[in-house]
């Protein structure tokens, strides 16, 4: 039995299956990296996309978001194989969540929730999986004042426009509906995500660096309460070490065959 089989043979008996996902899931959907080679951050500064740089001058923070959503979001992406092996893992009762650190709402459209679920972790209706966006969705802005939630492309072509910074109809800033750096994660968000690392058998790491808070300490909190931990991410991380699986291959490529060998 391989690596892959021992793990399967985990899922399959494992009674709550969570996984972790970094961008390493979405880059294969051509979804921009921000670290890394060629990553967004050597093209852009990621200081000008501060919490306090929006709050002291969000005009010229709309300004660089701009820039930055048509540098990441300029064509349409679609889940790929590894999103859809992960839904359809959740379809199959083999995993209970999905906690992502990636904005881009491609679980969402992968388990059929369009990507408008509100990064809650309230479970699909249909398929049981729930989704927890750790991060937030970059298809969403937020009114900084009475909280109403819009889809961004609007609201962005407004600012495209010169709308600078563009507004609600209460008054209040739009703000994206993602955790900028100096942003705390919202306590529900993290707090859920948490309780599911705790509650795990089985926990999987997937294209992530897991270097990065909270991701970073969800495997090693889920291998504290006795989980399996899984890693699937083409370079090492510093959650290797506690891993009982850790496979260095495309994740298109490994979970796929996860899936099939979970149903087997």
């Amino acid at each position: 039995m391989d690596d892959l089989e021992r793990l399967a043979d985990a899922i399959r008996r494992a009674d709550t299956v969570v996984a972790v996902t970094g961008a390493g899931l979405s880059a294969p959907s051509g979804v921009p990296t921000f670290r890394g080679d060629d990553g967004i951050w050597e093209r852009f500064d990621e200081r000008q996309f501060a919490a306090d740089r929006f709050r002291r001058d969000p005009a010229g923070f709309w300004a660089d978001r701009v820039a930055l959503e048509r540098a990441m979001f300029d064509e349409e992406y679609e889940p790929n194989v590894g999103h859809e092996a992960l839904a359809a893992m959740g379809r199959d009762g083999n995993l209970e969540a999905i906690l992502t650190q990636n904005t881009d709402g491609l679980h969402g459209d992968a388990v059929g929730a369009g990507g408008e679920r509100p990064s809650d972790g309230d479970p699909d209706a249909e398929t049981g999986t729930t989704v927890l966006e750790l991060h937030g969705n970059s298809r969403r802005v937020r009114c900084t004042d009475c909280g109403t939630r819009r889809d961004s492309d609007p609201i962005v072509e407004r600012a495209a426009a010169g709308e600078l910074p563009p507004t609600c109809e209460c008054g209040g800033v739009f703000k994206p509906d993602v955790v900028l750096f100096g942003d705390r994660l919202p306590d529900a968000v993290f707090q859920r995500a948490r309780a599911l690392a705790r509650e795990s058998d089985a926990f999987l790491a997937i294209g992530s660096s897991l270097v990065v808070e909270p991701a970073a300490s969800l495997p090693r909190l889920a291998a504290s309460t006795g989980a399996t931990v899984a890693i699937v991410n083409l370079e090492p991380t510093p959650c290797d070490g506690l891993a009982e699986t850790v496979l260095r291959e495309d994740v298109t490529a490994v979970l796929p065959r996860l899936r099939d060998l979970t149903t087997a």
